[in-house]
């Protein structure tokens, strides 16, 4: 994996969130993957934990911005920075987020580990 590789997967993995899809963010995940959304708690497991996940998540979301910057690649891992801003339509709210992403992949660049720490605004 070159960081190139690592991008186009992160412009995937934001066109996901950007149109609300859960089953293309779950495509981007291996069968026993784990996804940390916090890490401190249970990780979401395989690419149907994704999915459910990310159906849930987005749910409320509306106008969704993603953007990213890869930090490093090594070993088959990489780290990017991220944000994202939208809005709750249950609110009208307008949240902004803003993360780091340490990722692992597999030898077909589906992610294997994502363990994220974000704040929001």
């Amino acid at each position: 994996m070159d960081a190139s590789q690592l991008q186009d997967w992160l412009a995937a993995y934001g066109l996901a969130w950007v149109t609300r899809d859960a089953d293309a963010a779950a495509a981007l995940f291996g069968p026993d993957a784990l996804y940390h959304e916090s890490p401190y708690d249970a990780p979401f497991e395989g690419s149907a934990g994704v999915r459910e996940y990310w159906a849930s998540v987005t749910e409320d979301q509306r106008n969704v911005d993603f953007d990213s910057e890869v930090i490093g690649v090594f070993d088959g891992s990489g780290v990017a920075l991220w944000s994202a801003r939208f809005e709750l339509t249950s609110t009208g709210a307008t949240v902004e987020l803003n993360g780091v992403f340490l990722l692992e992949f597999d030898d077909q660049m589906r992610c294997t580990s994502l363990r994220e720490w974000w704040h929001a605004r």
